[in-house]
């Protein structure tokens, strides 16, 4: 079963893929966050077989969620809407901090690398559990 993740921005998206047993995620790519974002999406969960797509739940460190929590939602819920593949929630506090301090000392690292990595985080926090 293979996943998509995504790290909502709200200037840019970032993407991961799992591997086709479902077990872990990969970068994959960053898109913009624009008027196409769904359209882009649900063209790669055609072409790539999706059968499941997995979302980072932001919140504060209270447990609110934060401001980008909302349209985060909305984008899944359209999503399923679309393609009829269901949509998962994880947990994505500090991810985006934790991809960061993979790329430290790497000079040529481009900010996708780092939004395309933390979406891979929350993937693969979400396939590490059992879910069936």
């Amino acid at each position: 079963m293979r996943y998509l993740g995504i790290d909502f921005g709200k200037k840019k998206v970032g993407l991961a893929l799992s591997d086709e047993e479902g077990t872990m995620g990969f970068p994959f790519e960053i898109v913009p966050n624009d008027s196409q974002l769904s359209d882009a999406l649900a063209l790669l969960i055609e072409t790539e077989h999706i059968e499941g797509i997995v979302i980072g739940d932001s919140r504060d460190f209270a447990g609110n969620p934060n401001p980008i929590a909302n349209p985060a939602r909305a984008l899944g819920e359209e999503l399923t809407s679309r393609t009829g593949v269901p949509v998962h929630y994880e947990p994505e506090m500090l991810t985006t901090q934790e991809a960061r301090r993979d790329f430290e000392g790497v000079h040529s690292h481009k900010r996708g690398d780092v939004d395309s990595s933390a979406a891979a985080l929350i993937l693969t926090s979400y396939l590490s559990r059992d879910h069936g």
